[in-house]
């Protein structure tokens, strides 16, 4: 059988698993979360809205572990290159899960901070334009290393190929956990860079929809498609570089943005957390059956 290409770019579909069902009940319910995810990534679903997805897939991995036929296929097949695939791969998914926790938290700490400083200051973009800027800094950082964990992750799609499997029964099992693995870092990769989107400020004529009363905003109805780590980078940057009176940035607004921020945030946090939680659980099952 020839060595299956990992492939981030390529669509989830359920395998066709050639073990009874009704003896390994894991595995249709494997093959139907999988599809949902796809399903998920084609019609766009929210970060949020496939995290969970991965929560439920995961729940399956757990109880994949737990068969007697993948607990005797890993034991007897130990020395397989294809093993240390599997360690390597959920070690690999804990890095990059890693990165994209730090990222959150480290946003979410100092979105949290600038709102502070703005309802003490209360002072208009002049009072607070150091915290601004410290906030944009930090997010400068942060997306130095969100930008060097997608091209590692680039290249592991680039480089890396799975060993090949026999085509038999017993490794059926083995090759749901790489797609597993092959979906879980490819919903990573769009969490990462959905932080990471806005380089540069934009045209004040699209900001200013993100800053100005709402009612204005809506009567013009041309409010852009920006994430909300996009719109606040966004905002923030006009906030500090546009002081004309005929384009007056609004404090208030600028922290409804911050708020919305903090609150997409938390949900994505929930849902990484699960994850990582999940990814450990996953490594610490493999390295129990192995070490038998």
């Amino acid at each position: 059988m020839a060595a299956s290409s990992f492939n981030l770019k390529a669509p989830c579909h359920a395998r066709s698993i050639s073990l009874p069902s009704a003896l390994h009940p894991p595995i249709p319910e494997f093959n139907e979360h999988l599809t949902r995810l796809g399903a998920s990534e084609a019609a766009s679903a929210s970060i949020s809205h496939r995290l969970n997805g991965l929560k439920d897939l995961h729940d399956c991995v757990d109880n994949l572990l737990l068969l007697p036929l993948t607990q005797q296929t890993l034991i007897q097949h130990s020395n397989e290159k294809w093993v240390d695939e599997l360690l390597d791969g959920s070690l690999r998914l804990l890095d990059f899960c890693s990165t994209a926790k730090d990222a959150l938290l480290q946003t979410r700490e100092h979105a949290h901070e600038l709102q502070s400083s703005m309802r003490r200051k209360r002072g208009g973009e002049n009072g607070i334009s150091s915290e601004v800027v410290g906030y944009l800094t930090t997010r400068k950082k942060v997306k130095k290393v969100i930008h060097k964990a997608l091209k590692d992750l680039k290249g592991v799609e680039k480089k890396y190929s799975f060993s090949p499997l026999n085509k038999d029964p017993e490794t059926e099992t083995v090759s749901m956990l790489r797609e597993a693995e092959t979906v879980t870092l490819k919903v990573i990769e769009s969490l990462l860079s959905s932080t990471t989107a806005y380089s540069k400020p934009i045209g004040w004529s699209l900001v200013s929809n993100l800053v100005r009363p709402k009612h204005v905003a809506c009567e013009e109805a041309t409010m852009i498609d920006l994430g909300e780590f996009e719109k606040v980078d966004a905002v923030l940057f006009t906030l500090i570089g546009h002081k004309t009176k005929s384009n007056p940035v609004h404090i208030d607004n600028v922290q409804t943005e911050l708020r919305k921020l903090e609150t997409s945030i938390q949900d994505l946090e929930e849902g990484i957390e699960s994850l990582y939680r999940h990814l450990i659980k996953t490594r610490v099952s493999l390295l129990n059956i192995l070490s038998h």
